[in-house]
């Protein structure tokens, strides 16, 4: 019988623990950021969104969906531009995603106003609403926006 032996390098099994604790932190901050997020669009929009999107509203669910897809893209970036260093990651990860939020709220809130969309009406309607398209690529564009600064 010939038993091959593995040679791994030093320290390889310290950096396996080291990535998979980066990932489960970032996941958690990633998620953190999306609730946030979500809770963020919520309570801006009129209409309670998390209602709307259990029943199948489909504005409601092309706007939030938008929203969650530009949270993670500034995640994503934040975690990018961090270069492995994962204490200063987290903290941007954090900060940039908290200031996405806000940015992205205020600015859809904004283009909201600018194009006269009556945001409310259009969320709870059942029947898909081309304008709904419209604020979720505002949510889109300026997840990107936000995501470029950041590297």
């Amino acid at each position: 019988m010939n038993i091959t032996t593995i040679a791994l390098e030093p320290g390889f099994g310290a950096a396996i623990g080291r990535g998979v604790g980066a990932i489960a932190l970032y996941a958690v901050v990633g998620l953190l950021l999306m609730v946030v997020g979500f809770y963020a669009i919520d309570w801006t929009t009129p209409g309670k969104l998390s209602v709307l999107v259990r029943t199948g509203a489909p504005n409601a669910v092309i706007v939030t969906a938008a929203g969650l897809f530009s949270m993670a893209l500034i995640v994503v970036v934040a975690i990018y531009s961090s270069a492995g260093r994962l204490d200063e990651g987290l903290l941007s990860a954090l900060i940039f995603g908290f200031v996405g939020i806000v940015v992205q709220v205020l600015a859809v809130r904004l283009l909201e106003w600018v194009t006269r969309l009556d945001i409310g009406p259009l969320i709870e309607s059942e029947k898909f609403a081309p304008a709904s398209v419209v604020v979720a690529a505002a949510h889109i564009a300026l997840g990107l926006v936000v995501a470029v600064a950041i590297s």
